[in-house]
């Protein structure tokens, strides 16, 4: 089929379009599968610990990733602000990763640290408290929602499937460890975490 013929036939152009697509990604993502830098975790990454894996959960669920990224690039207006830029072994275990491309509010990826789980606790239940500029909502009914440690444990138990390297000792003490806990301490725990392989830097 000659090249006019293909764009007169919008079908066979699609499929054209979807081949050229496929095989592009395969060229992009396959060689990426193999690089030990992309699949293995940097010095000091481990899978997330229960109480954190929870508040990844919380912070998913309530969209913090749509005003947030996670993703810092290399160019020197962000290493200055935010400190150094994101690597592949960083990310290893999150499932999905949380990069984001909005920021309507910082970057989260090396906040792990930058304040107290006191700040953090007051920002959530009312940001202007803290940040009078701030736009943010606050997320108070966070502190009244109490974990499921089971539910946790299960999803551990499916993410060491995918190889995540849980032991049974971490599983089977989940539950207990989220025994009294809310969802703002799981989710304040998750921000503590973060970004912590690097040095952070400064908002």
């Amino acid at each position: 089929m000659d090249h006019k013929k293909l764009e007169k036939n919008i079908a066979a152009m699609g499929i054209a379009i979807a081949i050229v697509i496929s095989i592009a990604g395969l060229v992009e993502l396959i060689p990426l599968m193999f690089q030990s830098e992309v699949t293995e975790p940097l010095e000091g990454v481990a899978p997330y610990p229960a109480l954190q894996l929870a508040g990844r959960d919380v912070y998913i669920s309530e969209g913090c990733y749509t005003c947030h990224s996670q993703q810092i690039r290399p160019f020197r207006s962000e290493t200055e602000r935010y400190g150094h830029y994101s690597v592949a072994g960083e990310f290893v275990y999150d499932r999905p990763f949380q990069f984001g491309s909005k920021r309507t509010g910082p970057d989260l990826a090396r906040v792990g640290g930058l304040y107290t789980d006191e700040w953090h606790r007051l920002h959530l239940v009312n940001p202007r408290d803290l940040v009078p500029e701030s736009n943010m909502p606050g997320y108070p009914w966070l502190e009244d929602r109490e974990l499921d440690g089971e539910k946790i444990a299960m999803r551990m138990r499916r993410l060491r499937a995918l190889g995540d390297p849980y032991t049974d000792e971490q599983i089977a003490a989940a539950p207990a460890e989220l025994e009294g806990k809310s969802e703002m301490d799981a989710l304040i725990a998750y921000l503590q975490g973060l970004g912590l392989a690097f040095p952070r830097g400064r908002y």
